[in-house]
């Protein structure tokens, strides 16, 4: 079987969708799946070794993020290519212009599509001063999805939502979690030494991309509170973004680390002792098991991962999506309870440890060959979410 996976990131970027795409694609080449990439073209270069065609397209920067990549269409290139190695089915990981060319020149080839709804950009336009645009986006978002034979979303909240909105033929592909790299075995005192704590002091921590659309604002009053309520407190932010000078002027005491990955991403979750996740734009956000799998207790809102994962008073603190108030009085308490901390930390662990990847990559390779075929499994109400 050929599969085509098309996005506009990749490892060794961080974020979500490229740590995802990352192990789908492991688990593929592990199946002796035959792949093509079709990706912007590297900053750093080098070719993705699992791939049999590697296409790199043109690449520019999203205002305000430099750092983030899209590519340009290359409608040409893409043709050439699926004519002279015609891929069984493709995966559109992004909508963005490369995703649109992708999903264009496969309607015009007949070749089976599996869209992937890891971002939702209606969201991130209304984060982003854009509201006015929200609603052309997310019918942009349900046309592109709605032209695939099958859209994948991580959870199945996300799918029901998608459902109400118009969106048709939605499955679940959950998020995996290696919780062998991730694990309270990574804790480091050598580590906690530096951050200047000793063992009796909590660390709370978070991680992600530093930018308006995971709600920084919030993150900032609930650490002051945290700060004011539990003096010898440490914060540790990991991750970068546009925000993070702004944020580096209001949390002065905090430690800002940069974008983290591998075992010293690991070191960082296990040495704290909660995670705080005030964001409301995640299709699922990786980082909450990373942090339940590191021992860790969340505090976070009812929405993705969180509402799949936390019961609210075991794993930790799970809030109502609009109570931000109830957000920052959790995180207090937890962090003046090392008792409950501990408590929900372990179970946080046994939560995730078993939701290895190799499940979610076998349901990966099991849509796409369902997609290959004539009528592909279609939700038709919301029941069989």
């Amino acid at each position: 079987m050929r599969v085509a996976l098309v996005s506009e990131t990749w490892a060794p970027e961080i974020n979500g969708v490229a740590h995802t795409l990352d192990q789908l694609a492991h688990h593929l080449a592990t199946r002796n799946v035959n792949l093509q990439l079709v990706r912007p073209r590297p900053q750093q270069g080098g070719r993705e070794g699992r791939a049999e065609r590697d296409m790199q397209v043109r690449a520019f920067s999203l205002p305000g993020y430099a750092d983030v990549k899209v590519g340009l269409p290359a409608w040409r290139r893409l043709s050439n290519l699926w004519r002279e190695s015609r891929p069984d089915v493709i995966y559109i990981a992004t909508e963005g212009p490369l995703g649109w060319a992708a999903l264009a020149t496969a309607s015009h080839l007949s070749i089976p599509v599996v869209g992937g709804f890891h971002t939702n950009f209606d969201q991130y336009a209304a984060n982003y001063h854009l509201r006015w645009a929200s609603g052309i986006v997310g019918a942009g978002l349900r046309y592109f999805h709605n032209s695939c034979q099958m859209t994948l979303v991580p959870t199945r909240a996300q799918a029901e939502r998608l459902y109400q909105r118009g969106f048709q033929r939605v499955n679940v592909l959950g998020r995996g979690i290696d919780a062998q790299r991730f694990s309270p075995a990574r804790r480091d005192a050598h580590l906690r030494a530096q951050w200047g704590v000793d063992g009796d002091q909590p660390v709370a921590l978070y991680a992600g991309r530093l930018a308006g659309e995971k709600n920084t604002p919030l993150l900032v009053r609930t650490l002051r509170a945290m700060q004011e309520a539990h003096p010898g407190l440490r914060t540790v932010l990991v991750g970068d973004g546009p925000e993070r000078q702004h944020l580096e002027h209001q949390l002065p005491e905090a430690i800002f680390t940069g974008f983290l990955s591998g075992e010293t991403l690991a070191r960082h979750y296990a040495s704290a002792d909660m995670f705080l996740f005030p964001s409301h734009s995640e299709t699922y956000g990786n980082v909450v098991p990373e942090a339940m799998a590191s021992g860790l207790p969340v505090v976070a809102f009812d929405q993705a991962a969180a509402s799949e994962l936390i019961t609210d008073g075991r794993e930790g603190r799970l809030i109502e999506a609009t109570d931000d108030d109830a957000f920052v009085q959790a995180a207090v308490s937890l962090c003046q309870n090392s008792n409950a901390r501990i408590r929900a930390g372990v179970a946080a662990r046994e939560k995730v440890v078993d939701l290895g990847w190799d499940v979610i990559g076998e349901r990966f390779l099991t849509y796409l060959i369902m997609a290959t075929q004539e009528a592909p499994y279609a939700i038709s109400s919301p029941g069989h979410v």
